[in-house]
């Protein structure tokens, strides 16, 4: 029997669109007040400074200008579920170039202005059809903007938790997204339906290869919060750690994610 088809989720993109300006407009404010000693502390992605990850939050959205002065491709190459596991490829690409950006940029407040209006702009003249080159291969740009929910969501974690007290708010629908890309990103990665993955209130897949449930109470079930799920998703949080710290409910003996986490990093 051949393999099932992956079955990729219907985003509403104008609300992709009004999630992603929103969730900036979040970490623009939330930047602006920072102090040049605030800026220079570590974060969690190596040797990132808070400075170099804001920086890096607006080439999030500044990619998108970018890419679309380039020549159209010809034909989509990148599926939205493969775009997770695209990512690992690039990453020390991505942390040279925000870190050399980082280096030219005098007035950071300018920096997030110039890109809120830009891709404001951006939003209006684009059709969600338009197709674009990216690191990763040709996308829509619907399917980029879904991306870009990924990106501020995680990053806002990052932020928050390199500056305890920031509290940088997650926009809902920014987070719902984010969430369910990765969770089904999970299903992608590892198919099956032995384990069902409850994180509501936005997302339910079930995964991992063995006796598929369908119906009654199922047999193998973990459930956690959005956030958390976001940081397993993403390598912040290991899965014993989350176990440990009672931030994640597994039962069942097929219950443990340990082994097809994280998703992406």
């Amino acid at each position: 029997m051949p393999p099932a088809k992956k079955r990729t989720r219907r985003y509403d993109p104008a609300k992709v669109r009004s999630a992603v300006l929103a969730q900036f407009g979040h970490v623009r404010e939330a930047v602006r007040t920072l102090t040049p000693e605030q800026l220079a502390r570590p974060t969690r992605l190596g040797d990132w400074t808070v400075r170099e990850l804001a920086v890096h939050l607006t080439t999030a959205l500044g990619m998108l200008e970018t890419r679309l002065a380039e020549p159209q491709p010809l034909k989509q190459e990148l599926a939205l579920l493969d775009w997770a596991s695209a990512t690992e490829t690039k990453k020390a690409e991505v942390a040279d170039h925000a870190r050399e950006l980082a280096a030219s940029v005098d007035d950071l407040d300018a920096l997030f202005e110039e890109r809120a209006t830009r891709t404001a702009e951006l939003f209006v003249t684009t059709a969600d059809e338009r197709l674009l080159p990216t690191r990763f291969g040709a996308m829509t740009f619907a399917d980029v903007l879904v991306t870009r929910t990924v990106e501020l969501t995680v990053h806002t974690d990052d932020l928050n938790h390199a500056l305890p007290g920031l509290a940088v708010p997650h926009d809902r629908q920014a987070l719902a997204t984010c969430t369910r890309l990765l969770a089904d990103a999970l299903a992608a990665k590892a198919p099956g339906g032995s384990v069902e993955v409850r994180i509501p209130p936005y997302a339910v897949v079930q995964c991992v290869a063995g006796p598929k449930h369908t119906r009654g109470t199922p047999p193998n079930v973990v459930e956690t919060d959005p956030l958390t799920w976001v940081r397993l998703a993403t390598g912040r949080t290991g899965w014993a750690e989350a176990l440990d710290a009672a931030e994640v409910a597994a039962s069942g003996e097929r219950a443990d994610l340990a082994a097809v986490l994280p998703v992406m990093s």
